[in-house]
């Protein structure tokens, strides 16, 4: 007799532990980072100073705690919905190892300065061509599950995971273009960008923004529609919502990259199109946020006493609230005011901290239990602590930065009758101290309810064992 085939939770299980442990890591550097703001004698050594730990701390909480998160995620639901287990179990192991390799070569070059920008780079293109070999590795295993699907539909959270691999795919390698040194004959860790002057400053944002719409929203998206219909108990409020909600994002996403050049030397017909792009993009955006919270029609009473369902309806009002914002910011009159100042920081961590770590961490808390073969995780009121302890921190966080941006926005363009510049630079700078202590305060906070989270999984973890559960047959068709 055969025996019954599992679901591959193996890999799942590895990445949804190391979101946690990554989330601690990434946003503790934050926290660092932004004492050394309020105190710059804590810049001791150069490795360990700003300027070096700033994109540490940038690349840790995106593509280690947020690219884990959406390893483990989309192969749990990619799994679950075309009722087949992982194509490639062995590929899919290697994405495990080699996104962490990715991780720890990333934390060790960054603070060592083996980087100097894009135009002459130390050690980047190796590391560029590792997280090519993953990236494909990954699409492999994620998109030849769904070929052997046993259910012809393939589910719209599918649509979304896929839609992101494969357009960080195209991200990274036009973004990573470079030109390796030759020494003598011999290939150096040296590169040289393959961009130049206002051509680089394009290819940067048209990769920096849809890093934003497609490693962070359509990916995070995908977690949106798989997770919160499950944790609610309620189908999705509108599937045929969900489906133009892809294709306007995708199509609409591509184009919005110019809105961080505006005032600069790119063409002002780039900008234009960059901003009117954005403004469109507020559509989809708020279609697929109304079409999550119209999800708990009928369960609105679950968000009583289910912390998990409190992190997950809470990210998606978050969403909302960012994917306003920014389409605001990108008008060139609003521009004016807010670019270079804090108030980008504090859009940024609403999106960050409010939509992306959220929806996360409740996605990690519904997988948990199920990966180690427990009803639910150790503590509900420690889930609960960490919701109010993660609202309240992220609502210091961008209240302070909004106050702190618009602030120094309207210092830097204050003069006086005689068209003299009523405020130095450093007076902007001497004002902002009480709101970048605000925003330590809140990221702390962050980061407790993260360490709470951890100390919750690991009692999770030791009171279960590592299961594989069987995979289901498809419903029969009516």
């Amino acid at each position: 007799m055969q025996s019954q085939a599992t679901y591959n939770y193996k890999v799942v299980r590895q990445f949804a532990v190391m979101t946690v442990i990554w989330g601690i890591v990434g946003m503790l550097v934050g926290v660092i980072i932004a004492a050394q703001l309020i105190w710059p004698e804590l810049n001791v050594v150069e490795w360990l100073s700003y300027g070096r730990l700033r994109p540490l701390h940038t690349n840790a909480v995106i593509f280690a705690f947020g690219g884990c998160a959406l390893f483990a995620t989309s192969y749990f639901a990619v799994q679950r919905t075309s009722h087949a287990p992982l194509f490639a179990p062995a590929l899919a192991a290697f994405t495990f190892w080699g996104w962490q390799l990715i991780i720890v070569l990333a934390a060790l070059s960054l603070p060592l300065g083996f980087t100097s920008g894009k135009e002459y780079a130390e050690l980047e293109w190796p590391i560029d061509i590792l997280i090519t070999l993953v990236w494909v590795s990954y699409a492999v295993v994620f998109f030849g599950t769904i070929v052997k699907r046993t259910v012809s539909h393939i589910y719209v959270a599918n649509w979304f995971f896929g839609g992101f691999i494969l357009t960080v795919a195209v991200l990274h390698l036009v973004n990573s273009a470079a030109v390796p040194v030759l020494s003598a004959g011999i290939l150096t860790p040296k590169s040289y960008s393959a961009y130049a002057g206002v051509q680089d400053a394009m290819v940067q944002w048209w990769y920096g923004h849809n890093a934003v719409g497609f490693f962070l929203t359509a990916g995070f998206l995908g977690m949106m529609y798989y997770f919160v219909p499950k944790q609610a108990g309620r189908p999705v409020y509108s599937y045929r919502l969900s489906v133009v909600h892809f294709w306007a994002l995708i199509f609409t996403y591509m184009w919005a990259g110019p809105h961080h050049l505006h005032y600069t030397a790119l063409p002002d017909w780039t900008q234009s199109v960059g901003m009117i792009f954005s403004l469109i993009l507020l559509a989809p955006s708020w279609g697929g946020m109304i079409n999550g919270i119209m999800t708990l029609s009928g369960a609105w009473h679950k968000l009583r006493d289910d912390p998990i369902l409190k992190f997950m309806i809470t990210s998606l009002s978050f969403y909302g609230m960012s994917t306003f914002e920014g389409p605001m910011m990108s008008i060139k009159t609003v521009n004016a005011l807010s670019h270079y100042t804090d108030w980008t920081v504090g859009h940024v961590h609403s999106g960050a901290l409010g939509w992306v770590a959220m929806i996360s961490i409740g996605s990690i808390y519904y997988l948990l239990p199920r990966l180690f073969g427990k009803a639910e995780m150790h503590s509900k009121k420690l889930i609960e602590a960490h919701f109010w302890i993660a609202t309240i921190g992220v609502v210091l966080y961008i209240a302070s930065m909004w106050i702190a941006g618009v602030m120094q926005g309207l210092m830097w363009r204050a003069t006086n009758p005689d068209g003299t510049l009523t405020y130095s630079f450093v007076e902007s700078v001497k004002a902002t101290y009480p709101f970048w202590t605000i925003r330590l305060l809140g990221g702390l906070l962050f980061l407790t309810g993260m360490v709470i989270m951890a100390y919750n999984m690991f009692l999770t973890m030791a009171g279960g064992k590592a299961v594989n559960a069987p995979v289901l047959a498809p419903a029969a068709a009516h």
